[in-house]
């Protein structure tokens, strides 16, 4: 083998493979953004599998998720305290705390945000679950 096609060679294989979703993957992801949606817009997720208990996450669930995260952030000093008062003086009088939101979750790269992230976090473990129980349920 000559060098050139040698360091050709090596080149290629240093190349990621070809992005090439499968069904399943398709499946699972779109079945996570809406399930995110739908803990986002205040609903349950739930499902059940053939002859187990229930399964998902609740919205108090997803409450105390991002409770949490917010507390760690304070405590690390990620985020000073005015924001966290300010945001409960705005809410108080009716109005949307945008800035100090955004302030107390973080800056997130999600398509729905630190929210959804968080969300997202919560629901990717039951995915696969999730996929099972609609095809037992015969859900497309």
């Amino acid at each position: 083998m000559s060098a050139l096609r040698k360091a050709q060679f090596e080149h290629d294989e240093q190349l990621p493979p070809p992005v090439s979703e499968t069904a399943q993957e398709v499946a699972r992801e779109e079945w996570l953004y809406n399930a995110v949606e739908q803990l986002l817009l205040g609903c349950d997720v739930k499902f059940q599998r053939r002859m187990r208990k229930a399964q998902g996450v609740t919205v108090a669930e997803l409450e105390a998720a991002v409770g949490e995260h917010a507390k760690d952030r304070l405590a690390v000093g990620e985020v000073v305290m005015p924001s966290l008062g300010r945001l409960l003086i705005e809410n108080s009088g009716g109005r949307i705390g945008k800035a100090a939101t955004a302030e107390l979750l973080g800056s997130s790269n999600h398509p729905q945000g630190k929210l959804g992230e968080i969300a997202e976090r919560l629901l990717r473990p039951l995915v696969n679950d999730a996929l099972i129980a609609q095809a037992e349920d015969g859900v497309q």
